[in-house]
């Protein structure tokens, strides 16, 4: 196995939760199927900026919330790039 490769990983698709900042993605290696990530957690500093990228971890009723209120679009997005089995 040659390891994992950088220049072979891409970003699909990703959303956002401005309240939790919590992103969801859709991401590709080489010639996989693309699949559905969940985190990392971006927060934003007390001067606003965003900070370092930390992971997900447990989630919130309001990272439940905006999930669930994004859960079809994202599922829509995925299909786009892969049908269901």
């Amino acid at each position: 196995m040659a390891g994992f490769d950088p220049s072979k990983d891409k970003k699909l698709k990703e959303w956002r939760c401005e309240e939790t900042g919590l992103l969801i993605s859709i991401n590709q290696y080489g010639e996989g199927d693309p699949k559905l990530q969940i985190g990392p957690r971006i927060l934003k500093g007390k001067d606003g900026n965003d900070r370092a990228p930390a992971k997900a971890g447990r989630l919130s009723i309001e990272d439940v919330d905006w999930l669930y209120s994004m859960i079809d679009e994202i599922k829509q997005e995925l299909e786009s790039y892969v049908a269901p089995e």
